[in-house]
C-alpha cells in the first residue's frame, strides 16, 4: 500500500527479533503498511537505518516525518538501547522516549523503553507498548493483563500502572521440545487434535510437579500406543499452558483477565482460562500496539 506522502503524519514501527513491521499514519488512522524479514536478530548496528528506510522511503515527502519504534529494536543488542523503567509506573511515558541520531534528515526517530522489575527480576520490551494500547481502548481497565507468546506475559494492572508482572517461556519451550528434544520425533506436521490439548492441560493444573514425567509420557505413549503426532502436538501444548496458568494462578484468580496476542493463541489461553471459570476478553495484538504508540505520537505530531 503506497499512501500519499503528503497525507503521512507519523509512522509506526514494530521492531522485534526477527520481523520488522512498519505503518503510515494519517489523520483517520493506517493508510499504509510494510513489513520485512530484518528483525533486530539479523542487523548490525550499521544496518538499522538501511532496513527502516527500504520500507518507508515512499511514505517521506520534504518535510520531516516522526517515526516511534517499540520492540527489541531498544534492546541492548538493537539500534540503540532504550533503558528499562521501572514498575510500579504507567506502560508509557512520552518523557521517557529516546530520541536516536539518524542521517536521513526527512525522518525523527524514538524508541519506546520497555519496563523491569528488580524482585523477582523481569523485564518487557514491546508488550508495555500492547498495554498501554489496551488502556487507551479501555481506560476504566483494572485486573490483568495475560500476552501469550513466545515469552508470555503476566502484568496486574491498576489505575493505570503496571503494578508487577511474570514472564513464562511457554512458547520457546514449546519450540524447543518438539523441534530439538526427543519429543520431536512425534511431532511431525502441523496437525492438531482438541481432546490432547485439554488432556494436556487438565493433567498439568492437577499435578504440575509431574511435568518432567508428563513431558516423557508423550514420547513412550507414542511408542507403546500410537499416539499420533496431532494428538501429542495438542496434548503438549496443553501441558505447558497448563503449568504456566498453575504458577500465575496468583494473577488471574479472581481477576478479570484480558488476553492481547495472536487470536489462535488466545484462544487456546481463553479455553484453559475458562476451565478454571475464568472469562477472558481478546483484544488483537496488532490494533493494542499501534494504538500504544498514537498515544505518544500526538505531541510529536505538532512538534516536527
Amino acid at each position: 500500500m503506497r499512501p500519499d506522502q503528503t497525507a503521512v503524519n507519523w509512522i509506526a514501527v514494530d521492531w522485534g527479533t526477527s520481523n520488522l513491521r512498519v505503518w503510515a499514519m494519517g489523520a483517520e488512522g493506517i493508510i499504509g503498511t510494510a513489513s520485512s524479514d530484518d528483525g533486530m536478530g539479523q542487523l548490525s548496528p550499521d544496518q538499522f537505518e538501511p532496513a527502516l528506510l527500504a520500507l518507508i522511503a515512499p511514505w517521506l515527502g520534504k518535510g520531516v516525518t516522526p517515526v516511534i519504534a517499540c520492540g527489541m529494536v531498544g534492546s541492548r543488542q538493537g539500534w540503540h538501547e532504550a533503558p528499562y523503567r521501572a514498575v510500579p509506573c504507567p506502560p508509557l511515558d512520552r518523557a521517557g522516549l529516546v530520541q536516536v541520531p539518524v542521517q536521513d534528515a526527512r525522518i525523527t526517530l524514538h524508541l519506546v523503553p520497555g519496563l523491569k522489575q528488580m524482585k523477582p527480576a523481569d523485564v518487557m520490551r514491546g508488550e508495555e507498548t500492547q498495554i498501554a494500547g489496551a488502556l487507551a481502548l479501555h481506560p476504566a481497565f483494572d485486573g490483568v493483563m495475560c500476552l501469550p507468546g513466545t515469552h508470555s506475559k503476566w502484568a496486574q494492572i491498576s489505575a493505570g500502572e503496571v503494578v508487577s508482572f511474570q514472564t513464562y517461556m511457554t512458547g520457546e519451550l514449546f519450540a524447543l521440545l518438539s523441534e530439538k528434544s526427543v519429543l520431536r520425533h512425534g511431532m511431525t506436521g502441523k496437525g492438531w487434535d482438541d481432546a490432547g490439548f485439554e488432556a494436556g492441560l487438565s493433567a498439568a493444573l492437577s499435578r504440575p510437579d509431574r511435568i518432567g514425567a508428563q513431558l516423557f509420557s508423550l514420547r513412550a505413549e507414542g511408542l507403546l500406543a500410537g499416539l499420533s503426532p496431532e494428538q501429542e502436538r495438542a496434548r503438549l501444548s496443553g501441558l505447558l499452558i497448563g503449568v504456566e496458568l498453575a504458577a500465575a494462578k496468583p494473577y488471574w484468580l479472581g481477576q478479570p483477565v484480558t488476553l492481547i496476542g495472536d487470536e489462535s493463541l488466545c484462544q487456546l489461553y481463553a479455553r484453559a482460562l475458562s476451565v478454571q471459570g475464568v472469562e477472558a476478553r481478546l483484544l488483537p495484538a496488532t490494533e493494542c500496539t499501534l494504538a500504544g504508540l498514537a498515544s505518544l505520537a500526538r505531541p510529536l505530531e505538532t512538534t516536527s
